[in-house]
């Protein structure tokens, strides 16, 4: 793997080779449901169903180790020996929620959906939940056995329909990303694969995802809706789709979520997926994407093009939105005291793991913005939704708006950092 000036940012702790993934894991993908539940000051977790799914298609190496801190991890550790054999990392909307002010008068119940390969031993999974000051909100450690009679079975029989956008190789020799329609009904079967065609040749039209669209399967998974189109609260229209996401997440108008990660990943099972993207069949302009979580965008607007890219790139990348706005709800959400983890944002504490080595000697802090063009890597304030003390490397790229064509370039050297992570067996 190329060395960068991310290196210590991404945590990379690489385990010794003498180590394979069939040592400890079947070709099977244990899938665990949680209730993430709390307020702003309280958070549980409980788990609520284990299922095994035939195939894996998450990574094969690099198990113990995570390329990203994520907002939060999940770990299996070997029950006899202690040994962690697999970790990654994860955000979620449950701990985006609990950071409104909603969080502060009621207590709310999120479900959360996570894949993991299929132990041949018993296990111990433990999850952590932690908030942008880096505090653990809540932990959980259980055991897990293999051979117990109540993990359901699932996916041996799903016959929705799907195809093939983009194949590379076998799925274990790949990133695997499945396209799911959300609010198409039978009758928009043919307009959805044209839109995740569509989403696909968008995506591998921007770098790095371009110069490694070999690394990548894309499947288009035409989930049945009873209805056309998604539910648009603030305009009074529920509609009955696959995974009933709506628009106005914690009233936010644009902000287009769902909160039914179960039959998102029901809808899944079976099919070879680590990555999603959800299309939904909508005018309406917006979207959300969560690191490690999924991509929800909307098809009909004429946006759509940027906007699956910008969230593929937050789902997918684990980047920070570089946009900010005074009175937006996530308003203040990083500390200023603690460098973000997410690669393309900064505090200045940590900078010497971001971006200062491509900085020009007599490069302003902050960069205005009427200097771009002879800075085009600076220190441009304003982003994670917050005007004042965080930095972005340039002053737009396709984090902070549909304008830019290209991921400024320390996202696309953070991308490239994570699909090599994936993809290559010896970094």
């Amino acid at each position: 793997m190329k060395k960068s000036i991310f290196l210590l940012l991404l945590l990379i702790t690489f385990p010794a080779y003498g180590e394979e993934f069939s040592d400890y894991f079947t070709e099977n993908t244990l899938r665990i449901d949680y209730i993430f539940s709390g307020n702003h000051t309280d958070q549980c977790i409980f788990p609520e169903e284990l299922s095994c799914l035939p195939g894996w298609a998450g990574k094969r190496h690099l198990l113990d180790s995570i390329p990203l801190a994520g907002d939060g991890q999940i770990s299996m550790y070997n029950a006899a020996t202690g040994k962690c054999i697999y970790r990654n990392s994860f955000s979620t909307l449950f701990q985006e929620w609990i950071a409104t002010e909603e969080a502060t008068q009621v207590r709310k119940a999120f479900e959360n959906v996570f894949l993991l390969p299929y132990p041949k031993e018993a296990v111990e999974i433990e999850i952590i939940l932690k908030n942008k000051h880096e505090r653990v909100l809540a932990t959980y450690r259980h055991p897990v056995s293999p051979d117990d009679i109540l993990i359901h079975r699932k996916g041996e029989k799903n016959t929705t329909p799907r195809r093939y956008i983009h194949y590379s190789s076998k799925p274990e020799e790949s990133i695997n990303v499945a396209i799911l329609a959300e609010g198409y009904s039978v009758a928009d079967s043919a307009l959805f694969y044209r839109h995740a065609t569509e989403a696909t040749q968008t995506l591998f039209a921007h770098e790095p995802f371009g110069t490694y669209k070999d690394r990548f399967n894309i499947l288009a998974v035409a989930a049945r809706s009873p209805e056309s189109g998604v539910s648009i609260p603030h305009e009074g229209v529920w509609k009955e789709s696959a995974v009933l996401s709506h628009f106005d997440s914690f009233y936010s108008e644009r902000y287009l979520t769902t909160t039914r990660l179960k039959r998102v990943h029901d809808l899944l099972a079976g099919i070879p997926y680590e990555h999603i993207i959800i299309l939904a069949h909508t005018e309406e302009y917006g979207g959300g994407g969560i690191y490690n979580f999924y991509t929800l965008t909307t098809t009909g607007h004429p946006q759509f093009a940027p906007v699956v890219v910008h969230e593929f790139g937050h789902s997918f990348g684990g980047l920070a939105d570089e946009c900010y706005y005074e009175e937006d709800i996530f308003s203040e959400l990083y500390p200023l005291s603690i460098e973000p983890w997410e690669p393309n944002i900064t505090t200045l504490v940590s900078l010497e793991d971001k971006w200062i080595s491509m900085l020009l000697p007599d490069t302003p802090v902050p960069t205005p913005p009427a200097r771009a063009a002879e800075f085009p890597v600076g220190l441009y304030e304003g982003g994670g939704y917050t005007a004042k003390g965080i930095y972005r490397l340039a002053d737009n790229c396709r984090m902070r708006s549909n304008e830019p064509n290209a991921f400024c370039p320390v996202c696309q050297k953070a991308l490239e950092r994570l699909i090599l992570f994936y993809t290559n067996p010896n970094p």
